[in-house]
């Protein structure tokens, strides 16, 4: 198993505008949906998201789908939420997930299990994700598992995180992104960015508290393909959708076409704010539109490993 750094880490190392995006699992056994999915992607973003039964809702194995988008090309991000493991099946799992050449790791506390089709289902939360990423950081420096045994060849993940910049109260959201950072977080992905003042302004806050330059910082932004899509993203707590961009999109002769309008625009301003390093494209539902966006974006092409190690 090679030690060599993602590509994801390489081109943010090098100071590149790094470019996410999701590859969400099926609901099934389906190999072949990641594996379109990926092609789909592939040469088009650093690396890609691969959720973890996101909304608590049965789907494949994020690592064995991440592993299936590894050998269609596109650098996969492995979630692993805290919700449904204990300690060991997370360390056990992860081990696997190294082995088998996925080095990018975002560690989450996850959905509750009341939102999505099993809510009968037990939450584990044996651990949450700031002690996850404290845990993988010091298997990765001091080679010893949470129990304190020893791992001979320990996982060197590229550690993330993931921020809620409009969560209340915002200096709670604040103090845990601390803990993340000091627990080993080498990325933070934010959550989906409409209010670009407002978070130009909490950037203020991370910029003094000298963040930026302990973390990378990736700013989400969601592409919505419908008035019905912002609407309820309007909806969700700790997510703040102007009414602007609502009445905006209402009054569009197109919806489709206003929504990558307003994620581009969106887009144009975030990456001009300092100590932000990436944009994490969200595309729920409608992931074959990130390739216009990341092309009409101006992203393309994208730094190869070998130009992003120079």
């Amino acid at each position: 198993m090679s030690n060599e750094k993602s590509n994801l880490q390489k081109v943010l190392e090098a100071g590149h505008f790094s470019v996410s995006a999701e590859i969400g699992p099926p609901m099934s056994a389906n190999a072949e949906y990641v594996l379109n999915k990926a092609e789909e992607l592939r040469g088009l973003v650093d690396a890609a998201n691969v959720t973890d039964n996101q909304t608590a809702i049965v789907r494949m194995s994020s690592i064995a789908a991440s592993y299936l988008a590894y050998t269609n090309g596109v650098e996969p991000i492995v979630q692993m939420t805290c919700r449904d493991r204990n300690r060991i099946a997370m360390q056990s799992d992860l081990l696997g997930a190294y082995a088998l050449g996925l080095k990018n790791l975002l560690c989450l506390s996850g959905d509750h299990q009341t939102f999505g089709n099993h809510p009968q289902s037990k939450n584990v939360y044996d651990i949450d994700s700031i002690q996850l990423i404290d845990a993988l950081r010091r298997l990765k420096e001091e080679k010893v598992f949470i129990g304190g045994s020893a791992c001979r060849v320990p996982p060197e993940f590229f550690l993330g995180g993931t921020v809620n910049p409009f969560a209340d109260p915002v200096e709670l959201q604040i103090i845990r992104l601390q803990k993340k950072v000091r627990a080993g977080a080498q990325f933070i992905q934010t959550q989906a960015i409409y209010d670009v003042d407002r978070f130009a302004h909490w950037m203020e806050e991370i910029r003094r508290l000298g963040l930026h330059e302990k973390t990378f910082i990736l700013a989400g932004v969601l592409v919505n393909k419908s008035l019905r899509s912002i609407q309820m993203t309007q909806q969700v707590p700790g997510m703040l959708v102007p009414d602007a961009l609502v009445e905006r999109m209402a009054g569009a002769a197109n919806y489709e076409e206003e929504g990558v309008r307003i994620a581009l625009e969106l887009i144009d301003q975030l990456r001009g704010i300092e100590g932000v390093s990436g944009i994490h494209i969200m595309a729920v539902g409608w992931e074959e539109i990130v390739p216009s966006i990341v092309e009409k974006a101006g992203f393309l092409p994208r730094p190869s490993m070998a130009s992003a190690a120079e």
